[in-house]
């Protein structure tokens, strides 16, 4: 059925296929740069900076580099919120020929030094307050190179001031002389770094997946990946020159790196910087700096539509608004687009389906259709299609399976983890090379696809598959329900039992009534296995590093208590 792409009739002028330039990342973005100079790259906390002064500051960085000896081949690992020094730099080694391993800031020390073991990264770059964290661990390490920068390196005098005055001065002093200042490394006078034969197939960044189940693993991204996923999203969004996305999502993630930051780079447009994510601070942003997208995770629209400020703000500049990374509820999304329209907007929440190991969006809704809880159909070039599950056998049309992906953006596989790789990327019958998600989901006879749930997450209850997303829709539902999740907990009867963890809008109401009330909800909704059995109330539920709640997190909490 996938063979006969039947979404294609839904695409209106977007194109079915792009000639996308077989070069490496950092050539797309100097394309940009000789098309659109003068135009703004982006936007930093009220820094501003051209297309010419973004090449620019690329070029610098790449002398800087290669003057303290990264070449060709090279992996750094880049800690940084998503701030001009992580973009700068993650272009910069590309143009070296260099690997860039993404990882969040916030990470351990003991999670540092697995991803640099994991990467092999000879230099990193990050922040002069978590310096510490990297010198603990940098002995068990390759790292041999730290680049160090604070948060204030590009914020005027006032910004500057304000935060020392609040956190700067917290930040020990670095007495370190090994290390390189990121200011002394841009200003610095270097020979011309020239541009690495690095061909657009060659592995470019190192992005990672499973953290929250196990070990993370390594995923290896080219240059095709992420120019091909760049050039899908700005077809798809209609993004070109003048646009302006909201860099809310971090660039250690997929969605943040791909969609927020490059594929603004490859339409041209002008992408919004957010170093940190709070409701009131980025509704001040979507009022100074009016955003055309906003892309983000659900909790993020969750948090933006009870927000005051963003409540009263003008929304008429919104073309669209997209979710992805984890399940949209009913609720979240009509609330949201309720204050859309109360602001002025005239824009639906649209969900969108990805993974990091695709770089991260391959499909969404289109921008002139819509299909409830559907997270849309393929982007141009890329192929989905359900198959029967352990199989590489495409299931009948309407029948729940994994969903498998193709096309450019598919990922090189985990790194030194060829077994790993194999269980995720095979060949089917069609000669192509498919991306195993793990996940399930179905397809309808128009091609859009609709997701169920992890496959690693299914609940098995007295026999019979109980779905924990459309479980938590339900119980979100419920008036007083401010967030929820389900998971299976071991029973002798059922095999497994549903337990769900509900967080309420005033906490006070928690107790065995209103759990009662919350299942007897349910009972209205859903099929009697598919039911919680039982109901334990947070003031809140634990998070992932992109917003997802870590419901694997709960499961560990119940085994633990089961073997007390």
């Amino acid at each position: 059925m996938y063979e006969q792409k039947p979404w294609l009739k839904f695409y209106g002028n977007i194109p079915v296929t792009i000639a996308y330039p077989r070069v490496t990342m950092y050539e797309a973005v100097m394309q940009t740069v000789q098309e659109k100079p003068g135009d703004t790259a982006y936007y930093f906390l009220g820094y501003t900076a051209t297309y010419r002064a973004f090449a620019q500051q690329i070029d610098r960085c790449a002398d800087g580099l290669a003057s303290l000896g990264f070449k060709k081949g090279d992996r750094i690992t880049i800690s940084m919120p998503t701030s001009p020094q992580g973009i700068i730099c993650f272009y910069a080694v590309n143009k070296l020929g260099g690997v860039a391993s993404m990882i969040h800031p916030l990470s351990t020390p003991e999670e540092i030094g697995m991803y640099l073991n994991i990467s092999k990264s000879t230099f990193a770059l990050t922040l002069d307050m978590f310096y510490g964290k990297f010198e603990k661990i940098k002995d068990k390490t390759p790292l041999k190179t730290i680049v160090l920068t604070g948060i204030t390196d590009y914020l005027g005098i006032a910004k500057k001031i304000a935060f020392y005055l609040v956190e700067g001065r917290k930040i020990p002093r670095i007495r370190d002389t090994s290390v390189v200042w990121w200011n002394t490394l841009m200003k610095g006078h270097y020979p011309h770094a020239e541009k690495a034969a690095m061909q657009t197939d060659d592995m470019a960044a190192i992005l990672y997946s499973g953290g929250t189940t196990g070990v993370p693993k390594g995923i290896m991204l080219s240059n095709m990946n992420f120019i091909s996923e760049g050039k899908q999203v700005t077809e798809w969004a209609r993004l070109s020159g003048g646009d302006t996305v909201l860099a809310i999502l971090p660039i250690f993630h997929g969605f943040g790196l791909g969609v927020c930051v490059n594929a603004a780079f490859m339409g041209g447009g002008k992408s919004v910087l957010v170093p940190q994510f709070t409701p009131k601070t980025v509704a001040q942003m979507i009022k100074s700096v009016r955003p055309n997208f906003i892309v983000g995770v659900p909790t993020l629209f969750d948090a933006l539509s009870h927000d005051p400020l963003f409540q009263k703000t003008d929304l008429s500049c919104l073309k669209a608004t997209f979710s992805g990374a984890d399940s949209l509820t009913p609720r979240v999304k009509e609330r949201f687009e309720q204050t859309v329209t109360r602001g002025g907007g005239d824009v639906r929440l649209m969900q969108g389906y990805g993974l990091t190991e695709a770089v991260t969006a391959i499909m969404a809704m289109p921008l002139s259709e819509y299909r409830e809880d559907s997270i849309g159909i393929p982007f141009p070039d890329m192929l989905a299609k359900i198959v029967k599950s352990g199989t590489t056998e495409e299931a009948p049309l309407g029948e729940e399976g994994e969903i498998c992906v193709s096309g450019p953006a598919v990922m090189l596989g985990y790194i030194d983890q060829p077994e790993e790789t194999n269980n995720t990327l095979k060949k089917h019958h069609d000669g192509r090379l498919w991306l195993h998600t793990g996940d399930i989901g179905v397809m309808d006879k128009d091609g859009f696809f609709y997701f169920r749930l992890r496959l690693k997450r299914m609940i098995k209850s007295s026999g019979m598959n109980v779905y924990p997303h459309q479980v938590e829709n339900v119980i979100c539902e419920h008036p007083d329900v401010k967030e929820a999740c389900v998971i299976g907990v071991p029973d002798d009867a059922q095999v497994q039992r549903v337990k769900g963890f509900v967080v309420l809008k005033d906490p006070s109401h928690a107790g065995p009534d209103k759990a009662k009330e919350i299942i007897e909800h349910c009972r209205k909704h859903l099929i009697k296995w598919s039911c919680p059995r039982e109901i334990e109330f947070r003031n809140d539920l634990p998070h992932t590093l992109v917003g997802k709640v870590a419901f694997n997190v709960l499961e560990k909490e119940e085994l633990a208590k089961l073997k007390k």
